[in-house]
């Protein structure tokens, strides 16, 4: 009986949120006051439908109820609790009725917020956030039911995907979510506006926190996504310009531009326009991200939908909304903004040519993501664009970045102080030579490398930005500016982890049995012995190595290996990992080939773990920027 509550309530949300469109509308014709009023507690009642429906589902993976197709087709009674609950969205309806709770979560968690902001904007927010849910409820009930029922049950499910059994599962896609949803608050907040016609700095600095916030969760989504198929995946790669990376890649892009366009709007009164176009966008391309891997349309490992009824479905919504913002962006196009005068030298200047770099790089990933899809529906043949297309162009807009990132701190509206730029350049000399001294200490373990020029360019500048951002001010540990400088040093420890893992990295595979030894980087890889365990939902051949250095100091033991499911009747290889300060050691167990003998890839991945780092310090500069606006909320009302 839960199941049918949990479809009913969605029905509820579908009606409920075509009320309150319908009321909002009346309202806003009619002008009264109380049909608007009515916007809060229909937006709390949806909030509450959907947990409870969603909860519905969750309860029927933990009870084994196999007579819920979706259940059956991803869990099974052997599965450990915590998977099976984190499989609730391990598949398409489930994934898309997480999405939609989180949208109704956000629009709860607005109201709350919302108390301090023009009532009228507030209510246009809440409206269109209430046909968004119409719309993505809609299309649950129509064509992603996750309750639909299917008689007689199977005895056993199919259990879950062996590469979603894994901790990452359980947090990788909610913050992922959790973010795209996120800049549905900007998207409405930005729509609210238009339908206003007045974009001013009051608007700009009440947008402001709900990008910061979804980004920061966009951001710790990449960050474990990234982490998720480094060591899940077996290859020894975090990136791979997969299709459904890309997905994930093209909302963080724009929203990162969206977060400096709108310190401009907010302070200077001008890229209005950029503020608006960037906000419609960063949640067009976070709907075009979930139709991208949940309608099939695209390959990847990341893809759990084939489904042409789904993908269009999907489609609809994305070009529906993203039709109805830009026409209102049309209509709209004259919005008054301030007439500002600046320098070719200016903080201005930095940010707009910072919103430029990350839309082309957002139109270099689209093209890259949907041209071979293009190119294969007009029957031109079979294409595929990969890792070279992406870093060719990516490689000097992320210089060109970097070297606007080494200016942030000494940046000033209207002007730059050309002593202050001299200081900074000052800097890069100290810079190229710890970089040189960093890419030194790493190839002389390793014969087979020398230094690479492009690494060292783009190491000295990331070592460079870290120089420029340090606080040594009193005034620099003011919680936003702070705030700042956490993520641009953050994202420069990425690139410095990024550079010295892809250039500097080392792999071989080899063949061995019990008590071989091979060795890679200075590095000696014991063979030590071999097992059996047996899992809940597995069978499993275990490798032991001893890892130890070129003086022979033991380093740490590691237990790479391969897990047969036989249900789903797959084979994964689980990696072994053993690290050395910022330095992995990772091994990968592949094929056997005679008794306890089998193929292994040995990888030394240098400075792998300064990405996250990198990325966890963004995501806290992201925590600790909020912290500073509801500072700065509080003060402000004393």
């Amino acid at each position: 009986m839960l199941a049918e509550l949990g479809y009913f309530c969605l029905i509820f949300v579908v009606g409920i949120a075509a009320l309150q469109v319908l009321f909002s509308v009346m309202g806003e014709i009619t002008r009264r006051a109380d049909l608007l009023g009515l916007n809060p507690l229909l937006s709390g009642i949806q909030s509450l439908l959907c947990l409870t429906a969603f909860a519905c589902l969750a309860y029927g993976f933990l009870t084994d109820d196999f007579s819920l197709s979706y259940v059956a087709a991803h869990s099974n009674s052997q599965l450990p609790a915590f998977f099976k609950f984190a499989a609730t969205w391990g598949g398409h309806e489930g994934s898309m009725l997480f999405w939609l709770t989180a949208l109704a979560l956000w629009t709860g968690v607005f109201c709350l917020f919302s108390g301090k902001i023009d009532r009228l904007f507030a209510h246009r927010t809440l409206t269109v956030l209430a046909l968004i849910i119409f719309g993505f409820a809609l299309f649950i009930v129509w064509v992603s039911n996750p309750f639909e029922r299917q008689f007689p049950p199977p005895p056993q499910g199919r259990d879950l995907n062996p590469m979603l059994q894994d901790i990452g599962l359980i947090f990788h896609p909610p913050l992922l979510y959790l973010g795209y949803v996120g800049f549905a608050v900007s998207f409405a907040m930005t729509v609210a506006m238009l339908l206003g016609g007045v974009f001013d700095y009051a608007i700009a600095r009440w947008i402001r926190p709900w990008t910061m916030i979804a980004w920061g969760f966009l951001t710790a989504g990449i960050l474990l996504g990234a982490w998720w198929a480094y060591y899940e995946l077996g290859w020894g790669g975090w990136w791979f310009w997969d299709p459904v990376e890309n997905a994930s890649l093209m909302p963080w892009l724009l929203g990162t531009a969206l977060i400096h366009s709108l310190i401009v709007s907010e302070q200077r009164g001008i890229f209005s326009y950029w503020t608006i176009l960037l906000a419609i966008f960063a949640f067009a391309l976070s709907l075009l991200g979930t139709f991208i891997v949940r309608s099939g349309v695209l390959t990847s490992v990341h893809a759990f939908a084939v489904d042409a009824d789904r993908g269009i479905a999907l489609l609809v919504l994305f070009f529906s909304l993203s039709f109805v913002a830009l026409s209102l962006f049309a209509l709209k196009v004259n919005l008054w903004q301030g007439e500002v005068r600046f320098k070719l030298l200016s903080k201005e200047t930095a940010l707009l040519t910072l919103n430029s770099l990350f839309a082309l790089a957002t139109g270099v990933v689209i093209l890259g993501t949907f041209y071979p899809m293009i190119f294969s529906a007009m029957n031109w043949g079979a294409i595929s664009v990969g890792a070279p297309y992406f870093n060719s162009i990516f490689t000097p807009l992320a210089l060109i970045l970097l070297g606007i990132m080494g200016f942030a701190t000494i940046l000033r509206w209207k002007s730059l102080p050309k002593k202050r730029v001299w200081q900074r350049l000052s800097l890069l000399p100290i810079a190229v030579l710890l970089s040189l001294g960093l890419s030194y200490h790493t190839v002389a373990q390793q014969s087979a490398h020398i230094v690479s020029p492009l690494a060292t360019l783009f190491i000295s500048l990331a070592i460079w930005v870290g120089l420029t951002h340090i606080p040594y001010r009193q005034f620099m540990w003011q919680i936003r500016p702070l705030a700042m400088r956490l993520a641009h040093i953050g994202f420069a420890i990425c690139v410095i982890g990024a550079m010295m893992n892809s250039y500097y990295g080392d792999e071989i595979g080899v063949r061995l049995k019990p008590n071989d030894t091979a060795s890679l980087a200075g590095f000696h890889f014991h063979y030590a012995e071999h097992r059996y365990d047996v899992g809940q939902n597995y069978t499993a051949e275990i490798a032991t190595f001893t890892i130890s250095d070129r003086q022979h100091r033991p380093l740490g033991t590691v237990y790479p290996e391969r897990r047969y499911y036989d249900i789903r009747t797959m084979t994964m290889a689980e990696v072994g990992l053993a690290h050395k300060r910022l330095d992995d050691i990772y091994i990968v167990m592949g094929d056997k080939f005679g008794n306890k003998e089998y193929a292994f890839r040995l990888h030394y991945k240098p400075y792998v773990r300064a990405l996250w780092l990198g990325g966890i310090l963004m995501v806290f500069a992201a925590l600790l920027a909020m912290v500073g606006y509801r500072q700065k909320n509080m003060l402000s009302v004393k």
